[in-house]
């Protein structure tokens, strides 16, 4: 029950896109952003929070960290890991690989370790953007090189590269047992669900309606505007985020290996987001 435009605009430039979105505002109670590329979507999503009275959201972003995050809280509860001592490897720097790990990261992550398209991010390392040089203290051990050098004694596996074949049986043989394994690029998988089975992962997910677990962003942000609209609320918060991803993971009253997180198309499950948002407000 909220009315929305879908707004196209014929411009890449990332200061017109500002400009343009400044000028329509008023018009608009929200405005969600869509489908631009890191690093210019951080760069916009900062500077309309700045100019704008009125919420900005871009899901690609942070829809994708919240259900990742909701996925975590149940995965880490099945197989008995605490956030605090877990390493997790995120494969993929890009908008929704920044978000997850700052989302991770405040909700209690210490020790996450990012590969980009050149290699692991570390400090010090050349070709990196203000926004990748930003998260590299969570990469506590300085660890460096390759994906599969930093997936050995690993916990958890987050993939937002789009890279299929991103992770071998090997590379999952090489994590710690009970793997949880979350292989989210579409319509390839970094890894084969079967695969990852086959090689020891406990929990596997993905973007994939055709397999269980799948992540969509479509779980969080029709709810997320209806609880910012309902609550009247300026900007979206850390708070917020962290509010409705426990909110999701708290919906699946007993979860399993193959169902940790709401189906897409459960109608209640807007309503739940909704409410935990305006709660947490």
């Amino acid at each position: 029950n909220i009315d929305a435009v879908p707004i196209v605009l014929s411009t890449q430039d990332p200061d017109e896109i500002i400009r343009i979105v400044e000028w329509i505002a008023p018009t608009f109670g929200g405005i969600n952003l869509e489908d631009i590329s890191a690093p210019n979507c951080f760069y916009i999503e900062e500077q309309l929070k700045q100019r704008l009275d009125i919420p900005v959201f871009h899901d690609d972003q942070h829809g994708t960290a919240i259900v990742v995050l909701a996925w975590l809280i149940n995965a880490l509860k099945l197989t008995n890991r605490d956030i605090s001592t877990t390493k997790i490897v995120i494969s993929g720097a890009g908008s929704a690989g920044i978000a997850i790990a700052k989302l991770l990261a405040h909700y209690g992550a210490q020790h996450i370790v990012m590969v980009d398209s050149k290699w692991v991010i570390v400090a010090g390392r050349s070709w990196l953007n203000p926004y990748k040089e930003s998260l590299t203290y969570l990469n506590k051990n300085n660890e460096t090189w390759s994906l599969s050098d930093c997936i050995v004694g690993a916990d958890v596996f987050i993939g937002v590269s789009g890279q299929k074949d991103d992770l071998t049986a090997h590379d999952i043989q090489q994590m710690n047992d009970h793997a949880i394994v979350f292989a989210l690029s579409n319509p390839n998988p970094e890894v084969d669900p079967e695969i990852a089975r086959q090689a020891g992962a406990s929990i596997i997910a993905t973007g994939r309606s055709d397999y269980p677990n799948q992540l969509n962003n479509v779980i969080v942000f029709p709810g997320m505007f209806r609880g910012i609209l309902d609550a009247g609320i300026p900007q979206v918060l850390d708070s917020h985020k962290l509010a409705a991803a426990k909110a999701l993971a708290d919906y699946v009253k007993e979860p399993t290996f193959d169902l940790i997180i709401p189906d897409p198309l459960d109608l209640n499950v807007a309503n739940i987001v909704a409410d935990a948002v305006k709660k947490a407000w």
